[in-house]
This record gives C-alpha cells, structure tokens and sequence, in this order.
C-alpha cells in the first residue's frame, strides 16, 4: 500500500502520525512565514526526533517556509532565502527526512523567467543537497516558475543536472490551470519522476489562481481524478487538508478506502 499521511504541528510529529495513523508526516522547523532559522521542538531535539520517528516507522518531510523565494531578482528576498533554505537543508537532514519540499518561487513582474531559472540554477550551484529538494508546483501567479507546466519544462532544463525532486500539488495543479486528467504522465515526461503528492481538494475553481485546501469530496476536485492521480504517481501522499486530526484522519481513511490493498 502506498504510504499516506498528513501535515501536522511540529511540537510532537510522532504522537500526531499516531493519532491519524498515518505512515508520513510533513512539518514546518518554525514559521512558515518568517525569516528566521529552523528550529526542532520536539523533547531532546532533532537526535530524539530521528529516533522516535524510526522506532514508530514513521516518515519525515520537512516543509519550507514560504517566504523562501529563490527565483527573484529581488536582492533582499533571494539572498536571505538561499541562506534560508541551506539552513532548512541542514536541519531536514539531521532529522533524517526523507525531503525538503520548497514552492518553485516567483520573479518580479516585467521580470524575463528565464532569470529565475538562472537563479534557481545557481542556488542548486551554491547549496549542498544532503536529502533531495522537491520542488512544488504552485497555484498562482502569472510570473510563478511552477505554475504550469511549459514553465517546470523551462525550470528542468536549466537545473535537471542536479537531480531535483517533484512534489505534486493536485489542488495547486487544478488552481493553476493544469487538469487533473493525465498530469501524472505529463509531469513525468518533463521531471522523470514524482517524488511526493500533496493531496488536496480545491475549495476555488479550476484555474481560479487561489492556493485554498479543501478536504476530500467538499471541494471542486472531481473525487475520480484525484484517486487516479495518486494511484498514477505511486508515490508517498501527504494530506494538506483542513480540520486538524479529525479532518485529516477522515481523508486518509477516504483515501486508503479507494486505494488496492
């Protein structure tokens, strides 16, 4: 079966697997709006961590925060977010995740996207991978170097060479104007694999723009397609979805129900 979990609070990612039963959990090291450095709440730190998370047969994915934002021209945002996001690395590896997901960033208006790649590039240059980053689609913005998909092409070409990882957002994919309906395939015709799914329903419409999670069969994702994207990209899913344990453990049981054994 494949490997299904949540989003959760940082404090004890462990007994928050346990309380959903869920196989992964995906976290935040700190603010996921803020600049400062990562930090691990759990009791005893990021060895204690890495323990319990093995002895329970749990899988860890950091997230990072959002404010990171590699692709810019933008001096004071892309210089603080590669130095950012080299920290998250750091810390995502002495836990022993298994990613680090960043979202694909954004250039300044009028900007040329070919100079985000040329950033990104040089990020991947001047960073030490130590767990492989996965890069996230994104649901909006018309500047966006992972909306859709003719842009994660253009993003490949330049930093295919250092062996990124994908995470696929299915609500970010329907927001952003990508159907559901085959993307597996054509995302993996451009990455050569998937690494993650972050499955989410959508509470905006296809192509809406608007990043707002929704849980299973509430939302404006048709239920079918959303299955067959799992099932296609055969890859560990993590629910993003809202109302905390109750709601997340909800989906993770509609989804497992849908799933062959």
């Amino acid at each position: 079966m494949l490997a299904i979990g949540a989003h959760v609070d940082q404090a004890d990612p462990i007994a928050e697997a346990v309380a959903r039963g869920a196989d992964l959990v995906q976290f935040f090291l700190g603010d996921p709006q803020g600049w400062k450095g990562p930090r691990v709440d759990y009791p005893g730190g990021p060895a204690a961590l890495r323990a319990a998370a093995t002895a329970a047969g749990v899988t860890l994915y950091v997230h990072a925060p959002y404010v990171i934002n590699v692709a810019t021209t933008n001096n004071r945002i892309r210089i603080p977010s590669r130095k950012l996001l080299a920290q998250q690395m750091d810390a995502a590896a002495e836990l022993g995740a298994a990613g680090l997901i960043v979202h694909g960033g954004h250039v300044l208006k009028g900007d040329e996207p070919e100079l985000g790649v040329e950033n990104w590039r040089k990020t991947f240059e001047r960073m030490e991978c130590k767990i492989p980053v996965l890069i996230e689609n994104t649901a909006g913005g018309e500047a966006a170097m992972a909306r859709k998909l003719d842009a994660v092409a253009r993003l490949w070409d330049a930093i295919g060479e250092f062996d990124p990882g994908f995470c696929l957002d299915t609500c970010h994919a329907h927001a952003g104007g990508e159907e559901l309906a085959g993307i597996v395939d054509r995302v993996k015709a451009i990455t050569g694999r998937i690494d993650l799914v972050h499955a989410n329903d959508s509470k905006d419409e296809f192509d809406s723009g608007r990043d707002r999670h929704q849980n299973f069969g509430a939302g404006s994702l048709d239920p079918a397609d959303l299955v067959a994207v799992v099932l296609a990209a055969g890859a560990p899913v993590v629910c993003e979805t809202p109302g905390g344990q109750q709601g997340q453990s909800a989906d993770i049981a509609w989804l497992r129900a849908r799933l062959p054994a």
